[in-house]
């Protein structure tokens, strides 16, 4: 390719319609920014014009995505590529988006990873990425690394002693698609996040997901389990299965945001034991008497929180920043700010007050226990 050529090629990937009660996965923001960064990667060092790339998933997983356009600015030597979002099932409003990455030669050796166009800029403490970087969560940018060194290989080096590359994700409307989500309530502006823990998206808001859990229980209790383990996410599932380590796989059960329909099938099965397992955002609505978590079914009370801080004996300062926290996490960073003892005490009683209404909720036929877990799988605190 001479060094003034431009070249475009737009294949016009669609993605399937969702099917309200199906169970087909679909893959995040996360996985379709890796996807396209790796392919404008293996443009750029390899010359290579791909149809589809692997990319590498956090749970060990592998999942080919098809490139949707390969651009390639002779002038500049930018490589952009595009990747179109698919959530399969799940009604996500980024579903049929098309991710973009450019990719162009760094001055410095490494990966750096901007936001461009569509894709937020956080403006407020309390979410995963600092104030005044884009809203590309930790996971996303290591799979987005990951992608880029899996492409380079030696053919970057070949040409200079500097591996460096500048990575810019941006989303056609994303700004537009932000305004139904809660970016704008969380201070994220200018476009949406780029998500995602496993890479992968499962239909948890289908009436098949709902309907899957509850066979779940089902089964459980018709094979003699007395003690379920009930956990919002993979990860707080992770992080069960290794302290309950021995229990029968058959205990353990991912029931996302059907905590209500959880407990009561359980009551309504015999099994007398539940512990849930979740991170602080789920846990502060079940303490709030939010039996359905889905962030799309209600916010997080931070008044609520805020009494809580002060019954704890938080001081009036941080209980009234908690009050207008962005968000439960923004909450959980506030309260640490106090004395050890006292912010502990604050985590507890969110744990006990989920656990009071998840037993209220079942009749009060279960003995329920709770774990609130960080983002890291660290045990914060307990209702046992």
């Amino acid at each position: 390719m001479s060094r003034s050529e431009t070249v475009q090629i737009v294949r016009g990937h669609m993605v399937p319609p969702r099917d309200p009660q199906g169970r087909r996965e679909g893959f995040t923001t996360g996985t379709a920014a890796a996807g396209a960064a790796k392919a404008a990667c293996l443009v750029l060092a390899r010359g290579e014009r791909p149809e589809r790339v692997t990319v590498s998933l956090p749970t060990g997983r592998t999942l080919d995505v098809l490139i949707n356009r390969i651009e390639i600015d002779g002038e500049s030597g930018a490589v952009t590529c595009g990747v179109v979002k698919d959530a399969g099932d799940d009604p996500d409003v980024t579903h049929g988006a098309e991710i973009l990455a450019t990719v162009r030669r760094g001055d410095a050796a490494g990966v750096v990873i901007r936001g461009g166009p569509g894709v937020g800029t956080v403006t407020r403490p309390g979410v995963t990425m600092p104030v005044g970087s884009p809203a590309i969560n930790p996971v996303p940018q290591r799979m987005i690394r990951r992608a880029v060194a899996e492409a380079i290989g030696d053919g970057f080096n070949a040409e200079r002693t500097t591996p460096g590359v500048v990575v810019t994700i941006a989303v056609p409307r994303g700004e537009e698609l932000a305004k139904k989500t809660t970016n704008p309530r969380l201070g994220i502006v200018g476009g949406i996040s780029i998500l995602g823990t496993t890479g992968i998206v499962q239909a948890m808001s289908t009436a098949a997901w709902r309907a899957s859990v509850l066979q779940a229980i089902d089964v459980a209790a018709a094979n003699g389990v007395d003690h379920l383990i009930l956990s919002t996410g993979e990860r707080t599932e992770q992080f069960a299965m290794q302290r309950f380590a021995g229990m029968s796989e058959m205990a353990f059960i991912e029931m996302g945001i059907f905590t209500g329909d959880c407990v009561r099938r359980t009551a309504r099965k015999g099994i007398p034991r539940v512990t849930i397992c979740g991170m602080i955002g789920k846990l502060a609505k079940i303490a709030a008497g939010q039996l359905q978590t889905h962030v799309a079914g209600g916010v997080v009370d931070t008044q609520f929180l805020a009494a809580l801080a002060r019954a704890a004996g938080l001081s009036e300062k941080l209980a009234a920043e908690i009050a207008t926290a962005n968000s439960a996490r923004h909450a959980q960073e506030i309260a640490a700010a106090g004395a050890a003892a006292t912010s502990h005490r604050f985590l507890e009683d969110i744990c006990r007050r989920a656990a009071t209404a998840c037993r209220e909720h079942a009749g009060g036929q279960l003995a329920i226990d709770v774990l609130l877990i960080d983002n890291d799988g660290n045990l914060l605190a307990t209702c046992e």
